[in-house]
């Protein structure tokens, strides 16, 4: 079993669940393929932190195959917002929230 986080990614957690769930539960080998040819902004990033699950698993223990693991967890929660403020008609000012993301992928082998 071994794990990777990302923090505060600048991404809604929203469209990183779209992505988070074509993947979810698949095995690693086809779920990278399946984000190398997602055009979504998320897919690169899920990619490289599956990249680095998959290192730290074999950094971590020599039994594991990289070829017989599968994705157990894979989650996005909301990270901090940042707030900004965007001027509007008569003076006033409307919030502009800049949501980010925790992205956490734990992988198995079968």
């Amino acid at each position: 079993m071994s794990t990777a986080k990302l923090r505060n990614v600048r991404v809604t957690p929203q469209k990183a669940r779209l992505v988070a769930n074509l993947v979810r539960g698949r095995d690693v080998p086809e779920a990278i393929e399946i984000l190398s040819f997602t055009n979504k902004k998320t897919a690169p990033i899920l990619k490289k932190l599956i990249e680095s699950a998959v290192a730290n698993a074999e950094q971590g223990s020599d039994s594991f195959d990289p070829d017989e693991a599968y994705i157990e967890t894979l989650f996005v929660d909301a990270g901090p917002k940042l707030r900004r403020w965007r001027p509007r008609a008569q003076g006033r000012a409307t919030k502009i929230e800049k949501k980010t993301s925790h992205i956490t992928v734990i992988l198995a082998n079968r």
